[in-house]
């Protein structure tokens, strides 16, 4: 899953970026409206966590442009206020979900992952495919009843391909929604990650390597 979190306030936007990375997810990271603007116009996002109280461009008007592009990306806004009115005012701008600080972790780590879920298909909140299980809110994954352990990177490889359902997903996609911007996109790191994943979860393989175009469970 690939989040992008817009929030002000440089240590706690560090801190939860940094908190959604250990559970498998690409996250990037801006300090201000513009940035966030700037990120939604290069980047495809499942989810933005959104600060609303924002320098330069409010976060109210990052929600309005991620709704008038049509863009599948779902929107968590954050605020300073409890207030039921800015609440409503959040959901009525297009907001999908709405968290006043201070927040739990554990809380916003839920939200994030069920809006992740509606960005496409509805799928089930446990992904089943070839003898694999995999639960993206437990973190774990088993093939054929045998626990498998995995890499934060390992994990978010997987569940992408499991989301595919089939579908042949290209390097580039697997770059795109595994790693966040800071990472080179001409390095092997895709074929090593895959290679270690197909390791783990033993014979015979189930990740299949389609020439040219990519891979699929």
């Amino acid at each position: 899953m690939r989040v992008l979190v817009v929030e002000d306030e440089q240590l706690l936007a560090d801190a939860v970026a940094t908190g959604l990375r250990r559970e498998a997810m690409a996250v990037d990271v801006v300090y201000d409206g513009a940035a966030a603007l700037e990120r939604i116009g290069v980047n495809d996002y499942d989810v933005v966590v959104l600060d609303r109280d924002l320098p330069l461009v409010h976060g109210d008007d990052v929600c309005r442009k991620i709704v008038e592009l049509g863009m599948p990306t779902r929107v968590l806004m954050l605020t300073a206020s409890g207030d039921v009115s800015d609440r409503v005012e959040g959901l009525e701008i297009g907001a999908d979900d709405y968290l006043p600080k201070p927040f739990a972790f554990s809380e916003l780590i839920a939200r994030v992952r069920a809006l992740g879920r509606r960005t496409s298909v509805p799928l089930p909140p446990v992904l089943e495919r070839a003898g694999i299980k995999l639960d993206p809110n437990r973190r774990e994954v088993f093939r054929e009843g045998r626990e498998v352990q995995l890499a934060p990177k390992e994990f978010a490889v997987l569940e992408v391909l499991m989301r595919s359902e089939g579908a042949v997903v290209s390097a580039e996609q697997l770059l795109e929604k595994a790693w966040d911007e800071n990472t080179d996109p001409f390095t092997n790191v895709v074929r090593v990650t895959v290679m270690t994943l197909r390791r783990k979860l033993g014979e015979p393989p189930v990740i299949v390597t389609v020439p040219g175009s990519g891979y699929r469970i």
